[in-house]
C-alpha cells in the first residue's frame, strides 16, 4: 500500500518530527485502514457520530488522503493490534496538531493559492453518550459556567487565519489556513474524561473522547461548505500531570508482559496520526456566518442561548426601558426580563441562562457563598459586588470649598440673579482621585464648577508666607487623606482662563 506524505522542504521542524518512527507509524495506519483489518465490531466503533452506516468509499484503502493531521502526543502502548489508537492528554495543556498538505501533483487544483476551513471538535467516542450529547454538554455548562471545552492557544499556533469560536458550541473551534504554508494549531481541552462518568463506589473510569477535524473548501458563493476531508483520533483527558502518569503506568504494565503477549499490542508512537472518518453528520449546518473571534483568555467567550447549532447566534438583549436599570441599579422590584438586561449590560452574559427566571429580589437574596458556588470564584466575587452596588474605594479623598463666586465674566449675570449653591463658604464638596495627577485634579475641579478644563490655566497651593506653589503629581501624591482646602480663583493675564489656588 503506497502512502505519500508531502512536506515543505524548508520546514525542518515538521520533517524531523515525522521522520521519527515513520515506518512504525505507517504500519499502524495500514492496520487501521487495510482491507483485512475491519470486522463488524470495528466498524461500529469508528467515529461515525450518530450515523448508523459509514459513508467512507469502499475503495478507501487505495486512496491517498489529500490532507494529514498529526497530534504531537504519544499513543498508549496498552492498545491491542487491531484497535484504534488511544492518546492521553492533560487538561488545559496546549498540544500541537500539524496540518499537512498530502495531495499528489495536480490533485485538487481548485484550492491552489486559496484558503480552506478546518473545524475542530471534541466529541464523545461512546455511542451511548453520542445520542445524549446535548444533555451532557448542557450539564457540563451548568457545572462549569463561563468555561469552554475546547480552545485554541493563539500565541503558539502558526499559519492559522481568523480563528473563531461560536459561544453556543463549547466543544468546537474553527479557522482558515493555507495548505501551501506551514500550519500548526495548538489546542487545549478543558474537560476531563471523568466528568461524564456515572458516580460509582470504588473509583471512576473516564470516558474516551474524539478529536475530529473536518476541512472544507469554498463554493461559488464564497462559503466554506464543500467537504474535502475528515479525520479523527481517540483521546482521554486527565487532570494536569495525570496523562503522564497514566502513560507511565501503561508502559510499566507492558514491560511486565511476556514477549508473546506483547505481540498482541501496538507499539507506542511518539505522535498520533488522525485516521480518516466520516464527516460530522451536521455538515449541512456549516456556513460562513460570522462568529465571535478569539481573545487571549478562554474566559472571554460568552455562552449564549440556543440549541447548539453552528449557525445559531444569541439574540441581543431587548432595549432597556426601566429608568432604574439605565442607572445600573438592580432593585427588588426588577422583573426577570429586566434582570436579564442588567446581566447583559454588566458583562455577565455568560450567566444569563443560569438566572433565566431570577427576578431582582431573587438575585439580591443570594449570599456571597451562593454566587461563588454558582459562578466560580472570579466571576462570583465580581457579580456579588455588582449586586450589592459596592464601589471601589478611591485612592485619595479631599474636600474643597469655593471662596470666590466668580469664575468667568460670562457668569456674572446668572450669579447676580441667583446665588450659586457653591457660594456658601460653609459647604464643602468631596473630590475623589484615582490617578493622583494634576490633570485629574483639574478635570474634577472643572466638573465641580461646570466649566471646561481648558478654562483652568494652572492650579497652585498656597504655601508659607502666602507664596503660590504650582501643583504637581508628586505634590498630590503627598496630600493627606481627607485634607480640606478653600478654592480661590484668579483671572489669568493672557487669556480668558483662570488660576485656581488651594488655601
Amino acid at each position: 500500500m503506497a502512502w505519500a506524505l508531502k512536506l515543505p522542504l524548508a520546514d525542518e521542524v515538521i520533517e524531523s518530527g515525522l521522520v521519527q518512527d515513520f515506518d512504525a507509524s505507517l504500519s499502524g495506519i495500514g492496520q487501521e485502514l487495510g482491507a483485512g483489518a475491519y470486522s463488524m465490531s470495528d466498524v461500529l466503533a469508528l467515529p461515525i457520530f450518530k450515523q448508523e452506516e459509514s459513508s467512507l468509499p469502499p475503495d478507501n484503502e487505495n486512496k491517498i488522503l489529500p490532507f494529514q493531521y498529526v497530534l504531537c502526543a504519544a499513543t498508549s502502548p496498552a492498545v491491542k493490534l487491531h484497535d484504534e489508537t488511544l492518546t492521553y492528554l492533560n487538561q488545559g495543556q496546549s498540544y500541537e496538531i500539524r496540518m499537512l498538505d498530502n495531495r499528489k501533483l495536480g490533485e485538487l487544483p481548485e484550492i491552489n493559492g486559496k484558503l480552506v476551513k478546518s473545524i475542530f471538535r471534541v466529541v464523545f467516542h461512546d455511542r451511548r453518550l453520542q445520542y445524549t450529547e446535548h444533555q451532557q454538554l448542557e450539564g457540563w455548562r451548568w457545572n462549569r459556567p463561563g468555561d469552554r471545552i475546547l480552545d485554541i492557544d493563539i500565541p503558539m499556533s502558526v499559519g492559522i487565519i481568523d480563528p473563531r469560536a461560536n459561544p453556543t458550541q463549547l466543544n468546537t473551534v474553527e479557522f482558515l489556513w493555507d495548505p501551501a504554508k506551514r500550519t500548526s494549531v495548538f489546542i487545549q481541552v478543558h474537560c476531563i474524561s471523568t466528568e461524564f462518568t456515572m458516580r460509582k463506589h470504588g473509583g471512576e473510569k473516564g470516558v474516551p473522547f474524539r478529536v475530529q477535524i473536518d476541512t472544507f473548501k469554498e463554493n461559488e458563493n464564497g462559503e466554506y461548505t464543500e467537504h474535502l476531508h475528515s479525520a479523527s483520533c481517540q483521546i482521554k483527558v486527565f487532570k494536569p500531570k495525570g496523562a503522564d502518569r497514566k502513560q507511565k503506568t501503561d508502559r510499566e504494565k507492558m514491560e511486565k508482559r511476556t514477549p508473546h503477549e506483547k505481540e498482541k499490542y501496538q507499539p507506542s508512537y511518539e505522535t498520533t496520526i488522525l485516521t480518516e472518518c466520516s464527516p460530522w453528520p451536521e455538515i449541512t449546518y456549516v456556513n460562513n456566518s460570522p462568529s465571535p473571534g478569539f481573545n487571549s483568555s478562554h474566559s472571554s467567550f460568552s455562552l449564549g442561548e440556543g440549541n447548539g447549532s453552528p449557525n445559531h447566534q444569541p439574540e441581543p438583549p431587548p432595549p432597556v426601558t426601566d429608568v432604574s436599570l439605565k442607572l445600573n441599579n438592580l432593585l427588588p422590584t426588577t422583573t426577570p426580563q429586566e434582570a436579564q438586561q442588567w446581566l447583559h449590560r454588566n458583562r455577565f452574559s455568560t450567566f444569563t441562562r443560569l438566572f433565566t427566571n431570577f427576578s431582582g429580589a431573587d438575585l439580591l437574596k443570594l449570599t456571597r457563598d451562593d454566587v461563588i458556588q454558582i459562578c466560580g470564584p472570579a466571576d462570583g466575587i465580581r457579580l456579588f459586588n455588582a449586586l450589592k452596588g459596592r464601589m471601589v474605594r478611591p485612592r485619595l479623598t479631599i474636600y474643597v470649598c469655593q471662596e470666590s463666586l466668580q469664575l468667568r465674566e460670562q457668569q456674572q449675570q446668572q450669579q447676580q440673579q441667583q446665588k450659586h449653591e457653591d457660594g456658601d463658604s460653609n459647604v464643602y464638596h468631596a473630590i475623589y482621585l484615582e490617578e493622583l495627577t494634576a490633570v485629574e485634579l483639574t478635570e474634577k475641579i472643572a466638573q465641580l464648577f461646570s466649566i471646561s478644563p481648558r478654562q483652568i490655566s494652572q492650579i497652585y497651593k498656597q504655601g508659607p508666607t502666602g507664596i503660590h506653589v504650582l501643583i504637581s503629581d508628586e505634590m498630590i501624591q503627598n496630600f493627606q487623606e481627607e485634607a480640606c482646602f478653600i478654592l480661590d480663583t484668579m483671572k489669568a493675564e493672557t487669556n480668558d482662563s483662570y488660576h485656581i489656588i488651594l488655601k
